[in-house]
């Protein structure tokens, strides 16, 4: 009887770790089927070159950007469509990260849970993303040779209509050099980190007004330059006596690197963490660049880390989520790349799936800076320059080094309903953010209103 328990013990014994194996391995196969069956060993779907065999890649109006037949990778026709797009397409070598063939191949591949990447017409799936190549195509040359970035997103929806990365190249006539050092393979938007400089302004006016009680009559008079026990903050000119408005107007260092060190090192951190501008954000399988920042306790650094500059990093695209935020009420939507996937008929492949909102500030707070940014443009970067935008925005330029010119940032949304677009701009070295990178949004901007 003993032994009929023991072997009865022993059988619930081994069922139990049979029910917790294939538990594991059903979590493992939904979790990561879809990267098993896209090695490119799989000669189903990869040729000998190891190149995908299927699948179709679309912008948001139906518009070619690359095609996966046979193992020979296409692109567009147009070559300012394959130039400004190639850092979401990639080339024939894959020397880009963020391309195509390397983010959606299980969706090219036409991969499922059931049949894998099976299937009997040997068909792939058409990967509709959500950016419009012809406004791809406007950023692109408003950038010209310049190095930077361009993106625009919908701060409802999070749809990224707009994205480019400069420099880049037409992936019919890559680099013949595979080891370029130039960062012409890098999706800047996406894989990169930058001083920030003033646009980072708009976080610590955010951690004053949900802390300070008297942010909006606190007034610091700046003689164009503050001492500390360590150094001291510097602005361009001397602005008088002005209060947050004003300050924020005029991007006074001094006024906003006093304002840091009253917050305090641990409260600006708080705010840095709220915002995500540590955070690695996965914008559907891209992940991006986490920004870094360090407010030493006391002193002229933590002055300068509070107006974006130190040691401060942020990544565009999650710098562009907190615009989002500010003109959605507080609340970030999580930005995507991807639109849809169809079957070679046309027919859905998958159903669209909600994505994540965040609240970054209170709704109040975002009212109140929505109304210091409008007030930015209105006041010191000028409506004539933004014709027929109802634009809020902050520009940025942010000492990198001293023997170089600065970068230019320009960062904001349209507080408009019927085009709720968030949107940042990046020129390296390109100078004062308002003139440079301000003209860039304006180009970009004016084409998507007319066009949505």
């Amino acid at each position: 009887m003993r032994k009929i328990e023991k072997r009865a013990i022993m059988c619930l014994m081994l069922a139990g770790v049979l029910v917790i194996g294939l538990g594991i391995f059903t979590y493992r196969y939904i979790a990561d089927g879809s990267d098993w069956a896209v090695y490119t060993a799989n000669k189903q779907i990869y040729n000998d070159k190891g190149r995908l065999k299927r699948g179709t890649l679309y912008d948001r109006n139906g518009t070619l950007l690359m095609s996966n037949t046979s193992g020979k990778m296409t692109f567009s026709d147009d070559y300012a469509t394959r130039k400004a797009n190639v850092h979401l397409t990639g080339d024939r070598s894959g020397n880009i990260n963020t391309g195509a063939n390397k983010v959606f191949a299980n969706k090219l591949a036409g991969y499922n849970h059931l049949t894998g990447t099976y299937s009997l017409l040997g068909e792939g799936r058409n990967v509709n993303l959500s950016i419009d190549s012809d406004i791809c195509v406007t950023a692109n040359e408003a950038l010209g040779d310049r190095r930077g970035t361009v993106g625009v997103y919908n701060y409802k929806t999070g749809e990224i209509i707009c994205l480019v990365s400069s420099p880049n190249y037409d992936p019919e006539d890559p680099p013949e050099n595979p080891d370029d050092e130039s960062g012409i393979y890098m999706n800047r938007f996406f894989s990169s980190t930058f001083t920030p400089g003033s646009i980072f302004k708009l976080v610590t006016a955010a951690a004053s007004i949900e802390n300070k009680s008297d942010y909006a009559s606190w007034e610091y008079t700046c003689t164009g330059s503050q001492n500390y026990d360590d150094g001291r903050v510097t602005c361009q000119d001397a602005h008088g006596t002005v209060n947050l408005e004003q300050a924020l107007a005029d991007s006074c260092n001094c006024y906003f690197g006093e304002l840091a060190r009253q917050l305090g090192s641990d409260l600006m951190k708080e705010y840095v963490e709220k915002t995500g501008l540590t955070l690695s954000r996965d914008v559907n399988g891209i992940s991006t660049a986490r920004g870094s920042f360090d407010f030493p306790q006391t002193g002229a650094d933590l002055a300068w880390a509070g107006i974006g500059q130190h040691n401060d990093l942020v990544n565009p695209c999650t710098m562009m989520t907190y615009m989002g935020a500010i003109a959605n009420g507080g609340r970030a939507v999580q930005p995507k790349i991807l639109h849809s996937v169809d079957f070679s008929t046309g027919f859905p492949a998958s159903i669209p799936w909600k994505w994540w909102t965040k609240r970054m500030i209170e709704e109040d707070t975002a009212e109140i800076l929505k109304n210091l940014m409008r007030n930015n443009v209105e006041d010191n970067y000028g409506t004539d320059n933004f014709p027929g935008l109802n634009i809020c925005a902050k520009s940025g330029t942010a000492e990198v080094q001293k023997s170089e010119r600065p970068n230019a940032w320009f960062a904001g949304f349209l507080d408009d309903d019927d085009h709720p677009y968030a949107f940042i701009v990046l020129v390296e070295k390109g100078g004062y953010g308002s003139d440079v990178a301000g003209s860039v949004a304006n180009e970009v901007l004016q084409e998507i209103v007319e066009k949505y």
